[in-house]
């Protein structure tokens, strides 16, 4: 009995703990579920919810009338999230292996450890994209440097997928942890090599903000202006990133995106360029190697061509340009990046329009002298060009100013800018921009030369100036060095009667609601009669010596006539030495039409054999057409590939003929050129802009070995493009 008592006080015992317990579970329970359960849910939420930069949409770049001559097209590219690889090796394996390598701690060389992140890329990643097919070459070394240097920035795997492999990613559902598919917007050069040179090109950030990275799980940069226009504005081109928000589940599966913040598009930046127009110029100026060609309006100093040869296409930039494109572009000696139009070299003849203004304001304009075959400065006959090119011909012999610019003649400008004084010649050449640079939105613009007594003693203290430098000064020759664009500035300042407009090739900034940001306005940048003091009767001395070079029986650019236009220029041309062989720089500068000037050409050649018979023709077809587009003819733009380099000479240029460029001796005395003149050296602005982002080429350990690929159909790639579960989503 006494041990029937006791087994009965043994369960209520076991009853009543078990009651406790139980209690003591119920409330534990209410007060996590419900007294303290908006704040465990809030926390939970708060691990779960994943945010992904979304990079900014950049702005449209067009010419002048709102045609897109750069845009954005889509990119389908494979990208690897490094620590979510890492985190899912460390998962199954439960360690990570590790590399050693030599960095910097502190500023002092130390022995360093990280991920050997190859390792687990290739054994865990690769092999399942290799039985797929879908395996890609990378460069293993710079996937290191990546993982340690950017690790929240995804590393693009693959670029620009091509529609079918697009499709075997989307329905093999690859379920690989840090491994997405992403759909880019990279930047379109919607011409090809069409005013390349202008455009620039864009890349990854250098760096990135750290500050910035550290508020996403993953971070996605926006691409940025490496050169040129896109440089020069890429804070307006930019525009805003957006944010993508993603959940995960308990189970650490992404469920899919919550919502996000749509990226804005950038402002579209309108240029000065008339794209027709700078059609016509390129394709005009590919008859030759090397050279460059500008259109300028004389009226308001807007660019609206310019073009150099040879060229490139910005397209092979994006997304990256190969290692062995990018060596190919960079060490060729033609200088393909280079933009000739805002570089360097002597101008030769084309300089007396500057000499001719400087005379006029020291009042000499009216002065005449002879040209008798050459001037004796010192113990050196400084000779005419009429001696060596035409020794059949007598000297020009007695000249005013219009008719020495119409024959180029070298000694008349001698004497013209000695009696004019150096001081004169700088003083005007300062006021048309000469020896400065152009504030223009482009990298490397040279500034010139415009030699002085000043200048020379800077330069080469031991040398004095003297009535040889002054005279070799004045036909363009010497020291002296300006660029097309500098030399087209003059030609406009005569077209116009002495307005030095500020060339510009920026019009407009406009917000993509239609809101005018900024306006680029119209400069002037000296005014030769109100702050120059040369009488406005005395331009025309210099007009008419210009409309005699075209339109004269005896002038030197008769081939620059043009059909139902009057056009007046001037030719030149300069020695230049290119390894020791003589490389004539040509030049040919004119406005049309005569009496209200529209348009404003200059055209420089290397290797040609004069202005008259290299520049002026190709001046010629470009007014030809510019006046044949004003008249209804249509201009149908076209992508244009890159325009290719050479050395050889050219002796002449004929339109009318099949192949326009005719070949010949580079030896030959030409029109227009001094026959004795020092080596000359061009100043270089060199490539311009950021090195380029360069893809390089697959190594031993990033060679892929596909397998034979899946055949399937193709739905879940349209599922995919259509909102199904994202590429994104897979994270886990």
């Amino acid at each position: 009995m006494k041990a029937e008592e006791d087994s009965q006080r043994k369960i209520l015992i076991l009853a009543g703990i078990l009651m406790v317990a139980l209690l003591i579970l119920l409330l534990r329970m209410w007060y996590v579920q419900i007294y303290k359960g908006a704040g465990y849910k809030a926390r939970i939420k708060g691990h779960s919810q994943l945010t992904v930069r979304l990079p900014a949409v950049r702005g449209e770049i067009c010419d002048r009338h709102g045609v897109p001559l750069v845009e954005n097209r889509a990119s389908m590219e494979v990208e690897f999230y490094l620590p979510d690889i890492v985190r899912a090796w460390k998962e199954e394996h439960g360690s990570i292996p590790k590399l050693k390598y030599w960095g910097l701690d502190h500023g002092m060389r130390a022995l360093k450890e990280q991920p050997d992140i190859v390792k687990i890329v290739n054994e865990s990643i690769v092999p399942r994209l290799e039985k797929l097919g879908l395996a890609g070459d990378y460069n293993s070394r710079k996937l290191q440097l990546h993982f340690r240097d950017n690790a929240e920035v995804p590393y693009v795997y693959r670029q620009d997928l091509d529609f079918e492999t697009m499709a075997r990613f989307s329905e093999n559902n690859l379920d690989l942890p840090g491994v997405t598919v992403t759909l880019k917007p990279v930047r379109h050069y919607v011409y090809g090599a069409l005013a390349a040179h202008l455009f620039g090109y864009v890349g990854v950030p250098k760096e990135i903000d750290k500050e910035e990275a550290s508020l996403f799980n993953f971070y996605q940069p926006d691409i940025e202006g490496k050169a040129q226009v896109e440089e020069a504005y890429n804070d307006v081109l930019k525009g805003t990133a957006g944010t993508r928000f993603l959940q995960r589940n308990a189970h650490g599966v992404i469920d899919g995106e919550t919502s996000r913040i749509e990226p804005k598009q950038g402002s579209k930046v309108y240029l000065t360029i008339d794209a027709g127009i700078q059609y016509i110029v390129e394709k005009a100026l590919r008859v030759v190697g090397r050279g460059a060609a500008i259109v300028l309006d004389p009226n308001t100093g807007e660019i609206l061509a310019m073009a150099s040869v040879p060229s490139f296409d910005p397209n092979q930039f994006v997304p990256s340009i190969s290692r062995a494109d990018w060596e190919k572009l960079s060490k060729d000696q033609t200088d393909p990046l280079m933009n000739r139009a805002i570089n360097a070299y002597a101008p030769g003849s084309t300089f007396k329009l500057c000499t001719a203004l400087a005379g006029i304001r020291a009042g000499i304009g009216n002065k005449e002298f002879d040209c008798s075959g050459g001037v004796q400065y010192g113990d050196k006959y400084m000779k005419c060009w009429v001696l060596t090119a035409k020794p059949q011909m007598p000297p020009h012999g007695h000249q005013d100013l219009s008719t020495a610019i119409k024959n180029s003649c070298n000694a008349y400008f001698f004497q013209y800018g000695n009696a004019a004084g150096i001081d004169q010649i700088d003083a005007v050449g300062g006021m048309l921009g000469l020896g400065q640079k152009s504030e223009l939105p482009l990298n490397n613009v040279a500034s010139g030369v415009l030699p002085g007594s000043e200048w020379l003693s800077q330069n080469y203290p031991r040398e004095r100036w003297s009535p040889g430098y002054t005279a070799n000064t004045s036909i363009g020759q010497g020291f002296v060095l300006a660029t097309p664009l500098q030399m087209a500035v003059i030609a406009a300042t005569v077209a116009n009667g002495g307005s030095v407009y500020q060339p510009h090739l920026v019009d407009k900034v406009v917000a993509q609601d239609g809101t005018v940001l900024k306006e680029e306005p119209i400069k002037i940048r000296s005014d030769l009669i109100k702050e120059g003091g040369i009488p406005p009767d005395q331009f025309e001395k210099v007009r008419k010596g210009m409309w005699k070079v075209v339109n004269d029986d005896t002038g030197t650019a008769r081939k620059a006539r043009v059909k139902d236009s009057i056009v007046a220029g001037k030719t030149g041309t300069a020695q230049f030495f290119r390894n020791g062989v003589k490389d004539y720089h040509t030049w040919f500068l004119c406005f049309a039409p005569y009496d209200k000037p529209r348009y404003v050409v200059a055209v420089f050649v290397q290797g040609g054999k004069s202005g008259g018979s290299v520049p002026a023709p190709i001046a010629a077809k470009i007014l030809e057409q510019i006046f044949a587009m004003e008249k209804g003819q249509e201009v149908k733009l076209e992508a244009l590939a890159p325009a290719l380099g050479n050395f050889q000479p050219i002796a002449g240029i004929d339109f009318s003929k099949q192949f326009p460029s005719q070949y010949g001796s580079d030896t030959e005395p030409v029109q227009d050129a001094p026959a004795e003149s020092p080596e000359l050296t061009r100043q270089s602005g060199g490539a311009s802009g950021a090195k380029p982002d360069i893809k390089e080429e697959a190594d031993a350990q990033g060679r892929a070995n596909n397998k034979p690929r899946p055949q399937g159909g193709l739905q879940k790639f349209f599922n995919f493009l259509g909102g199904g579960r994202s590429a994104a989503s897979k994270q886990n």
